[in-house]
């Protein structure tokens, strides 16, 4: 990930910050002022997002306009519920409040574009733990334990509407109430307990302060299966593309953990 600061012209001849908040081979974002300029060379996440924000029943960002392939949306008010690899400062009740939002999207009627399927979960799981075996990015008995833990998430679930890619980084809140939710080129039907593991990742202890919001019906062991599959699924792309998955608190510290947890 690149961030970085230039400048435009405005009318009244002051210079107006543009800040490169993430640069990568497949998509960048750009902030000017409180609009964010999307560029992704798979048009397919545009339309994704656009129809996402559309529907959801809770607090998005606002499509400004879209020009292939740019799409511009407004900035949403508040801070991030916390980032990777640092404790999260938002109170209790913020969190909360975000268990809360995320249930009231998982109750609304499903959107009407297919989601990724228990079959496409199965398939990218064995492509990724070869892949890890193979470049020995990781101890192999780190990979063999935590693809079975893995296991408890490969199960039939109940399709509900999901955000698909809820990092801790894409919620807002200003004091203990949900600003906005953004980045909704992944939305669609699929395990919601996907989100809730993705909320919490690298952020565990939060759980109990999620879950109080969202609901006691949620499984816990599932969740606790997600931490270790989104991490085996997500660090060969974040390897590929300039992140770093060993930075404190993340996807490798994750998956560590769970050998410690077992």
């Amino acid at each position: 990930m690149t961030r970085s600061h230039l400048c435009r012209s405005r009318q009244d001849g002051r210079m107006e910050d543009v800040e490169v908040i993430v640069a990568h081979s497949q998509r960048a974002t750009l902030r000017v002022g409180d609009v964010f300029l999307k560029v992704d060379n798979n048009p397919a996440h545009a339309e994704v997002e656009m129809k996402a924000i559309s529907v959801a029943p809770i607090p998005t960002p606002a499509v400004l306009w879209h020009r292939p392939p740019v799409l511009a949306i407004t900035a949403v008010p508040g801070e991030a519920l916390g980032v990777l690899g640092e404790p999260s400062t938002a109170s209790k009740a913020a969190w909360a409040a975000a268990g809360a939002a995320i249930r009231k999207l998982h109750d609304a009627p499903l959107p009407p574009w297919p989601g990724r399927s228990l079959h496409d979960v199965v398939a990218e799981l064995e492509t990724e733990c070869s892949w890890l075996l193979d470049n020995a990015v990781l101890p192999a008995e780190t990979i063999r334990r935590n693809r079975e833990i893995a296991q408890a998430a490969l199960r039939p679930w109940k399709p509900r509407f999901i955000h698909g890619d809820l990092q801790i980084t894409h919620v807002f809140v200003e004091g203990d109430e949900v600003t906005g939710v953004i980045d909704w080129s992944e939305a669609g039907p699929g395990d919601p307990m996907f989100d809730l593991a993705t909320l919490t990742l690298g952020h565990e202890e939060r759980l109990d302060d999620l879950l109080a919001g969202y609901g006691d019906d949620a499984d816990r062991s599932v969740i606790r299966a997600w931490w270790s599959l989104r991490s085996l699924v997500a660090s060969r792309w974040l390897i590929e593309h300039g992140f770093d998955p060993d930075a404190p608190g993340c996807e490798f510290d994750v998956l560590r953990s769970r050998m410690r947890d077992s």
